[in-house]
């Protein structure tokens, strides 16, 4: 897990130094928010607006190695630039465009991972809120153990507030249902 923190941090040094707005979403914060798993890369979520993927993903990969051909190409259709660090670790560069997601940056923090190592993740609140958006099966053992480590601390109103418009454009209520079900156990 060292190894992965310290490339994360090589990663954030570089996108600071930038003055791009981001912050780690994926594995990383859930190390943060709830029970540590293994987790292989690096996920960050950074602003971009709709149309400057180009101009984003150009620059990143001035520093870090692309993992698949035609990656920039595959970056404007999929708003994911997907790259390598230098030692080969995966790094998934999600171009945020939306207000939501915006927001989800803005209330972005710093907390110390290892000594003299502080990483800016997602708030807790806004990891369940992507991990419920994606629903797969390992998702929900995630938001669980976020519900368990964060108890009486998770702000359940803005997390249902932030996901419903979601839930409504993905066509699944379900998500809300099995939500609401981990919040009352």
């Amino acid at each position: 897990m060292r190894d992965l923190v310290s490339e994360a941090k090589i990663v954030q040094d570089f996108v600071e130094d930038q003055g791009w707005p981001f912050c780690i979403i994926g594995g990383l914060a859930l190390l943060r928010w709830g029970e540590p798993r293994l987790t292989r890369g690096i996920d960050i979520s950074l602003f971009a607006d709709f149309g400057d993927e180009d101009r984003f993903s150009d620059v990143l990969l001035t520093r870090f190695t692309a993992r698949i051909p035609d990656a920039c190409d595959f970056a404007r259709r999929h708003r994911v630039l997907l790259l390598s660090t230098p030692s080969g670790r995966g790094l998934d560069v999600a171009y945020a465009g939306l207000p939501l997601e915006r927001d989800l940056i803005r209330r972005s923090s710093k907390t110390d991972y290892q000594p003299g190592i502080a990483l800016r993740t997602c708030s807790a609140e806004d990891l369940v809120v992507l991990r419920a958006f994606a629903a797969r099966p390992q998702d929900w053992v995630d938001i669980r153990n976020v519900a368990i480590r964060q108890r009486g601390l998770l702000d359940w109103p803005a997390i249902y507030e932030r996901l419903a418009p979601l839930v409504e454009l993905k066509g699944e209520p379900e998500i809300l249902a099995q939500l609401r079900v981990i919040e009352r156990a």
